[in-house]
């Protein structure tokens, strides 16, 4: 599977990992209706058609400047209410499937990752950036609020007040306090150097059975928000299931065995 057909994405495989790149450089990268559109094909096809082919997904932006600095302003300019709304639903599609991906997928960061590319990046598993990202919902300060998710993943990354602070200034942050309130995992000095490092810990994620790996982020991600006692539920019934697994009695005996496992994603 190789995505040929697209206008606003460059995709590239490579060692079991789809790379997808933001492909408007000249616009920042921002988001448009096409952008969502073509983005959603994407996930949604891999899904559709899933059989462990990739292993892992990063989503990064073209050029030197920006992972996705925002929303198309213009493009917003024009929307009346219900446009406004459609536009956020779409937005929100292609977050909701970034999420419920049974895939992995890396944010890389370099330069904006402002308003709906902060959204974008939140949707992803975990964030890289370089150290000259820049992150934020600057949303109030168009008169907006966020659109694609922020008001409700930014807090569940850093916390409701300082979500709150945020969301209510309207202020970026630069890639320390990025790191330090728990919004980035790891900072790199080149996209060059980013890249290769999301690559790295895929080699580390590609050992693992991916049925595993997939079911430990449908849990995580299904019991995010729920009370103690209903995660565990979760946990136990996908525990239970990993019974019945060739990986699980794969993995065990290798261990017993005391040589390296043969997963088959089964």
């Amino acid at each position: 599977m190789i995505f040929t057909d697209l206008e606003t994405l460059l995709c590239e495989e490579k060692e079991e990992i789809l790379i997808i790149n933001i492909n408007r450089p000249d616009k920042l990268n921002a988001l448009s209706e096409q952008v969502l559109n073509e983005l959603k094909v994407v996930l949604i096809e891999i899904e559709r058609d899933f059989s462990y082919k990739y292993k892992g997904i990063i989503l990064t932006g073209a050029g030197d400047k920006a992972f996705i600095a925002g929303a198309d302003i213009q493009a917003m300019d024009e929307m009346n209410a219900e446009e406004g709304k459609a536009f956020a639903l779409l937005g929100q599609e292609v977050t909701l499937l970034m999420e419920s991906s049974p895939i992995p997928i890396i944010a890389c960061v370099n330069g904006f990752a402002l308003g709906g590319g902060c959204e974008m990046a939140m949707a992803c598993d975990f964030i890289y950036a370089t150290e000259k990202a820049l992150f934020g919902q600057p949303e109030v300060n168009l008169g907006l609020i966020p659109g694609f998710g922020g008001t409700q993943r930014l807090m569940r990354h850093v916390g409701v007040a300082r979500s709150r602070e945020l969301i209510y200034t309207g202020r970026n942050i630069k890639i320390e306090e990025a790191q330090n309130i728990g919004l980035v995992q790891k900072v790199f000095a080149t996209k060059e150097e980013m890249i290769n490092g999301a690559m790295e810990t895929f080699k580390i994620i590609k050992t693992k059975s991916p049925l595993i790996i997939s079911k430990c982020k449908d849990v995580i991600r299904s019991g995010e928000g729920l009370e103690i006692h209903k995660g565990l539920e979760l946990e136990r019934e996908a525990f239970r299931f990993i019974f019945t697994t060739k990986d699980k009695s794969e993995g065990v005996k290798a261990f017993l065995e005391k040589r390296t496992p043969q997963f088959q994603g089964k």
